[in-house]
């Protein structure tokens, strides 16, 4: 089975994930018609490079090591006669070079480049073709074995959504060739989707209601004994409001039920994990304060094209507990009616 989402609604959702999609740069991209799912992340990525390119783009010190014929930096002595450069007047010099060949403009290049083999229109492909002049001095990098561990700071956080995007698109065209037009599974596999869908309700949260606490938040055992033993538990979201918590967990699978001895069930180990968390966060805020929380837990599934799908409240041990799923094949103000309408029953 599989998750069918609109293309235009995975946009929506990059924009909540990376807030600068919302910027005026990117506006005109939120009313292009796309052809598959690559063709909307490179017209992401094409006017992110324009936008950076009128800021500037980002240079670094990068390590260099080449015959010269007048002193810089070290002289490598070694490399200087195995290479017999004194015969040419030269000697070889280790230094470094303030450079636009850095890191993330590789990664950049690499992925315009990679684009260039997809299935999008031929348009896109001639705008990225211009934007490639500018990366004449930069090189390419072996997309298989690239480093997505990038520290930003102030100078680079601009870069933050590109490489996101650069990322999600690495995975999926490396991964196959299929145009992922309905099925985004096609395209980007479980995992990766399941995190942006993750942020995407998290962020949705914290833009539209800002009189609730929206984190991903630690959760305390209750234990009376310390142990560094016990696994961190860590929601992905708990909505704090009006003496009231709701912790979601959001889910993105291909099979949102389990099939087992003829019968379809709720994922066993997806139900304990939210009683956990419910459980255990009613005693720490006891033991934090005197006013009487109300603590709930919420499994939201990404809906799949299964004849069953979860949608059911229920009461466990005394806390109310709710398995629903949200359909991200629908028109966005749809989706945004459900996910409201969560906060509305949970907080009335």
């Amino acid at each position: 089975m599989n998750n069918s989402i609109q293309i235009k609604n995975v946009y929506y959702m990059l924009s909540y994930a990376y807030q600068v999609l919302n910027q005026n740069g990117y506006k005109h991209i939120e009313t292009e018609s796309f052809e598959n799912t690559a063709d909307m992340f490179s017209a992401i990525i094409q006017k992110g490079v324009e936008i950076q390119l009128k800021k500037y783009l980002n240079r670094e010190y990068v390590s260099d090591n080449s015959e010269l014929s007048t002193l810089r930096g070290k002289i490598e002595i070694n490399d200087s006669i195995n290479q017999m450069s004194f015969l040419k007047k030269k000697l070889v010099c280790s230094y470094d070079e303030f450079s636009i060949d850095s890191y993330m403009n590789r990664i950049l290049k690499s992925v315009m480049l990679l684009l260039l083999k997809a299935d999008i229109p031929s348009e896109r492909k001639q705008g990225l073709k211009t934007l490639l002049v500018y990366f004449q001095n930069v090189r390419t990098l072996d997309l298989h074995h690239v480093n997505w561990k990038i520290r930003y700071n102030q100078n680079t956080q601009s870069y933050r959504m590109l490489m996101g995007v650069c990322y999600l698109l690495v995975q999926g065209l490396l991964q196959t060739q299929k145009n992922g037009l309905q099925k985004l599974m096609d395209f980007l596999d479980e995992q990766r989707m399941s995190r942006l869908y993750e942020k995407f309700v998290l962020e949705y949260y914290r833009k539209h209601f800002k009189e609730l606490n929206a984190t991903p938040a630690f959760v305390d055992w209750a234990t009376e004994e310390e142990s560094q033993y016990l696994p961190t538990m860590k929601t992905d979201i708990t909505l704090t409001g009006k003496n009231k918590i709701l912790i979601i967990d959001t889910k993105f699978y291909r099979h949102s039920m389990q099939f087992q001895f003829d019968k379809y069930s709720y994922h066993s180990g997806n139900m304990y994990q939210i009683l956990s968390y419910v459980k255990n966060k009613e005693v720490e805020m006891k033991k934090k304060t005197t006013v009487d929380w109300e603590v709930s837990g919420m499994l939201l599934y990404a809906k799949t094209d299964e004849s069953v799908t979860p949608n059911q409240s229920l009461k466990i041990l005394g806390n109310n507990f709710t398995v629903r799923t949200l359909d991200l094949n629908m028109e966005f103000s749809q989706i945004k009616n459900d996910l409201d309408k969560i906060v509305a029953d949970s907080f009335k």
